[in-house]
């Protein structure tokens, strides 16, 4: 590069995220989001610090109405790559809302460190770090009653969006069957929501993808490059599950799974193969696919036909799976 040109935009992620030529990074303060929040009170929410020294926070939502017993607990992660997104952002906030009014539940959203900045697997030790923190709660001398009056610690589920539903493939993984080394929390199951898993070999999905599908192959190729350790390609253990150099995943004993994908998203090859890999190996692991839609089509449209079939399922899955063990 010539030293004396200007320095030119090489990356640009829905205009949130801008990388140039020398290496500078801009990143706007307004989101690829420009909706309004429906919040009508039914549910309250407050952020917490939950890693001082990185200074990252999670947003805590719980229903304002009271309750006699105690709420289960709902982690969500938000998705965009590993490089954008924000439980600040309004399509986050708005499926939180929803989450803690129809599932009755605390809902707990938290950011993590975001690439290129910030390289994986730093979002995935954040989120580590984000369901230490919970365990830290349920111990406290000195609880945050907003919480912990509230909160069901034996009854946490793990939830996220996209990237976050690579986190939550991660955790499942990390902490296993019965979560033992969270007690006295315990996580009763996963919910991926059109988890952001990768490949170097191209499914038929993502061959496929139309160039003006919402979730285009382009920018899932940016997002994998942006994320990824220097020198890693999307064969990577982090984005591939099954590549040449991930650990076998056939002996680890694993909570219940719900993984969830649109007919029309480039990721839905990927999951359908990750849920019929881990049935084959006898794991508790289900598929709901929904014909037509588009990835992340629960927080495009919290409201609509298939985000309502969506939270039912959601429900559904967390009554049934309560209580086991």
């Amino acid at each position: 590069m010539d030293p004396t040109s200007a320095p030119y935009e090489v990356e640009n992620c829905r205009g949130v995220l801008r990388v140039f030529s020398d290496g500078s990074i801009i990143r706007s303060a307004n989101t690829s989001f420009n909706i309004p929040i429906h919040d009508d009170g039914s549910v309250l929410y407050k952020d917490v610090i939950f890693e001082a020294g990185l200074n990252i926070s999670l947003r805590l939502y719980k229903p304002s109405s009271a309750h006699s017993a105690k709420l289960p607990i709902f982690y969500y992660f938000h998705g965009g790559g590993y490089c954008i997104g924000s439980r600040t952002w309004p399509n986050c906030q708005n499926y939180c809302l929803r989450l803690a009014k129809d599932l009755q539940a605390v809902v707990i959203a938290p950011d993590y460190r975001l690439a290129p900045e910030n390289r994986l697997p730093a979002a995935i030790q954040d989120s580590f770090s984000a369901l230490r923190w919970l365990q830290a709660q349920a111990v406290s001398d000195d609880p945050d009653t907003w919480l912990n009056d509230v909160a069901d610690f034996g009854r946490v589920f793990i939830s996220g969006d996209s990237a976050g539903g690579n986190i939550a493939h991660h955790l499942a993984f990390r902490f296993g069957a019965g979560s033992p080394e969270l007690s006295p929390v315990r996580v009763r199951g996963y919910v991926y929501l059109a988890p952001f898993f990768g490949g170097t070999v191209r499914t038929k999905s993502e061959a496929e993808c139309p160039v003006d599908a919402f979730f285009p192959l382009e920018l899932n190729d940016r997002f994998w490059r942006l994320s990824l350790p220097i020198g890693g390609d999307p064969d990577h253990p982090i984005s591939n599950p099954f590549g040449p150099e991930s650990p076998s995943l056939e002996s680890v004993a694993l909570d219940p799974i719900l993984v969830v994908v649109g007919g029309s998203d480039l990721l839905r090859d990927r999951a359908e193969d990750y849920v019929q890999r881990l049935k084959g190996w006898g794991k508790k692991v289900e598929l709901a696919e929904f014909p037509g839609m588009q990835h992340g089509f629960f927080t495009i449209d919290p409201f609509s036909d298939s985000s309502n079939e969506l939270m039912l399922l959601i429900k559904q899955f967390m009554a049934e799976n309560a209580e086991s063990d």
